[in-house]
């Protein structure tokens, strides 16, 4: 069966019986439908172009995993390649002794254009389980039916902004405003559809309004009426899929961001290299793209150096199931974009072998997953070797030495003192680049169980941190940057509040931080993930609120820089001046997320020692206050805070009614001629 359309489709299943397999035997292929490129099955090998590859496997029950080849669904890569599809594939193998090879397998594949393909592993399970009932094209059908009829007509669409500030927050209930109004929207239309019926019927009765309900994780029906729920997390929209009658429920991301594919985690990645790491360190070899700190630096640093500057990564799991292997592939991929930066998955194999060995090697910098022991012992063949098992990453002895640039050499000759740190030639234990603070911060919040999402919304900051530093880098060594879009508008600003970029406490901590980052950066700048950056930059650009502001420089004045009065009232003045509409609030609050103080630089406006700055600093924490999500931080602020901004404005209220007054009894009278009768 074969099927094309944007919406989830499916690969046939085939009856494969079990065979001697020789060292480098090809697996069989099926010309049926499914697949685009980089369409990959579990236990399988990738294909580059249209088909589906199958494979045999040992496993006794049925087993899933979610292995892809992605970029983000509505972009396109740098080289005007269209959107990869992802695939979910589940093997099932019963061994029967009554068959001529000992072994009946079959195979089924989901082909989606959705990232978060992960949902529809319950319904292949099941359609598996009755294709093995009824081998007939009409099982298929019917799975194809059922997930296409997939209701997703009340899943809010979010804005860029607002999906970054949904995956920042832990918040249960940021955006659940936006859920409401799309059911109410529904609960309008259906009140239009069935008036003119009930017209016509001659039905006076009044029409019983659907409710709205938070306790339920799907709609309901009670009376003949719909009741719709709200989801208790708006990070998922909650939705069902009917299959042969068995209504089951799914959990659909509402932010979805690029290069996050599949169900993965990035806690289980960085705690399986970090805790053999812990236990016994052992120093890497120096090598300038990815030791940044040294033979010590933290393997979880290397592996993302590797990525960023694309170098050739393997993740081995010998003995291990692909899926996990496949798994530990998409995660990497994931915490080096960060939700920001793509190229990465695009040129990933979660699961491969010897037998693709050639086209994996004509793919620069590409992320692979293997079970083979085999690639351990060719060194050439890869950079950076992940050995999922024993939680090792390794420097391949053959790796290539990272060249000298223009910009290292010029950066040098600006900065002699810090020549011989910068070259990263030299085995340095200090943290010029917070690399080693940054990941005892993550280890801990691990370790207090802070979830997933938080783990997350740290790497995309470090990330975003990352490249703001690379902008700063090459504005200092070459003059402008590629990576700072636009120009700063003077007019907007006060004196006080002009600059732009990433901010230090000094010029001492930002040569010393850009002297740690130099040949990252340097090595960054050559990759697919930094060309694509500076496109989806200028897009970006485009509709992005106040073009002439660079409002996250001005926040982090004040949270890292020491500022006159005169310099804080001009930024206080100049965010209270400019910041009104919904999107700028957004953009307000995108660069003081909630795990990160909050709101809480903003409020400090409240005491200053100009009234002025305290009273416009009232008014913008009131419009934040009333914004969807800015509520949400507004609460967040201490107690101590609140009141100083209420007692403000009960003073500036008195203050105007007393002024009010006051002309009032000095306006002159109009004269009241008495007249006595």
């Amino acid at each position: 069966m074969r099927a094309i359309r944007t919406g989830p489709f499916f690969s046939s299943t085939r009856k494969v019986t079990r065979r001697k397999r020789r060292k480098r035997d090809k697996p069989r292929r099926s010309g049926g439908g499914g697949g685009g490129e980089g369409a990959i099955n579990w236990r399988g090998s990738l294909t580059r172009r249209t088909r589906t590859t199958w494979t045999e496997t040992k496993t006794t029950t049925p087993t899933m995993t979610s292995t892809t080849m992605t970029t983000n669904p509505p972009t396109v890569s740098p080289r005007g390649e269209g959107p990869l599809i992802y695939v979910l594939n589940l093997v099932n193998t019963k061994h029967d002794k009554t068959v001529k090879r000992g072994a009946i397998v079959k195979s089924m594949a989901i082909c989606t254009r959705h990232p978060f393909l992960h949902i529809y592993k319950p319904l292949l399970l099941l359609a598996l389980e009755e294709y093995l009932k009824a081998p007939v094209p009409e099982t298929l059908s019917a799975l194809y039916d059922s997930v296409n009829a997939m209701d997703l007509s009340l899943m809010p669409r979010l804005s860029l902004l607002e999906r970054h500030l949904l995956q920042a927050s832990d918040n249960r209930d940021l955006f659940v405003e936006k859920f409401e109004q799309m059911i109410q929207m529904r609960m309008a239309e259906d009140e239009n559809e069935t008036a003119p019926a009930s017209a016509v019927e001659g039905s006076f009765s009044p029409t019983k309004r659907a409710g709205i309900s938070r306790t339920g994780t799907r709609a309901q029906v009670e009376g003949g009426q719909t009741v719709y729920s709200v989801p208790r997390d708006t990070h998922e929209f909650e939705t069902k899929i009917v299959y042969k009658g068995i209504p089951v429920p799914v959990k659909v991301p509402t932010a979805v961001m690029p290069e996050t594919v599949g169900d993965f985690s990035l806690i289980k990645l960085i705690q399986n290299f970090s805790d053999t790491h812990t236990k016994n360190p052992l120093p890497f070899p120096l090598h300038a793209h990815l030791t940044t700190n040294g033979t010590h630096t933290h393997p979880i640093i290397v592996l993302v150096n590797g990525l960023l500057t694309q170098k050739r990564i393997i993740f081995l799991g010998y003995n291990m199931p692909s899926g996990d292997v496949a798994e530990a592939v998409l995660a990497a991929c994931a915490l080096a974009s960060g939700g920001l930066l793509r190229g990465f998955t695009r040129h990933a194999f979660p699961y491969t072998d010897l037998t693709k060995i050639d086209d994996l090697l004509n793919v620069p910098g590409f992320i692979a997953g293997v079970t083979n022991p085999a690639f351990e012992h060719h060194s050439e063949w890869w950079d950076i070797l992940c050995d999922l098992p024993s939680g090792r990453v390794k420097i391949s002895p053959k790796i290539e030495a990272a060249p000298a640039t223009e910009g290292l050499v010029y950066f040098q000759q600006q900065n002699p003192s810090l020549a011989t740190l910068a070259s990263g030639t030299s085995n340095n234990s200090q943290d010029l680049t917070g690399d080693s603070a940054f990941l005892n911060d993550i280890l801990r919040s691990i370790a207090a169980r802070h979830g997933e999402r938080v783990i997350r919304a740290k790497w995309r900051q470090w990330i975003l941190k990352l490249t703001r530093i690379a902008a700063q880098f090459e504005e200092s060594v070459y003059g402008a940057s590629a990576l700072y879009i636009g120009s700063e508008d003077r007019e907007l600003t006060l004196p006080g509040a002009s600059g732009h970029g990433y901010v230090w406490p000094d010029d001492a901590a930002k040569h010393k931080e850009l002297a740690g980052n130099v040949t990252r950066i340097e090595g960054w700048r050559n990759t697919r993930s930094y060309y694509s950056y500076i496109q989806d930059l200028a897009q970006l650009y485009t509709v992005r609120p106040l073009k002439g502001l660079d409002v996250a420089h001005m926040h982090d004045r004040l949270r890292l820089q020491r500022l006159s009065p005169t310099q804080s009232r001009d930024i206080y003045l100049t965010l209270s001046k400019h910041i009104h509409s919904y999107d700028e609030i957004c953009l307000l609050l995108s660069v003081a997320p909630e795990n990160h103080a909050g709101l809480f630089y903003i409020a400090l406006g409240l005491f200053h020692k100009d009234p002025e700055v305290r009273m416009k600093t009232v008014e913008l924490l009131e419009r934040i206050s009333e914004h969807e999500a800015g509520q949400h931080w507004w609460r967040g602020l201490s107690r101590f805070e609140k009141l100083a901004s209420q007692r403000i404005r009960r003073e500036s209220d008195a203050a105007e009614a007393r002024e009010k007054l006051a002309k009032e009894v000095m306006s002159p009278q109009p004269d009241v001629e008495t007249r006595l009768s």
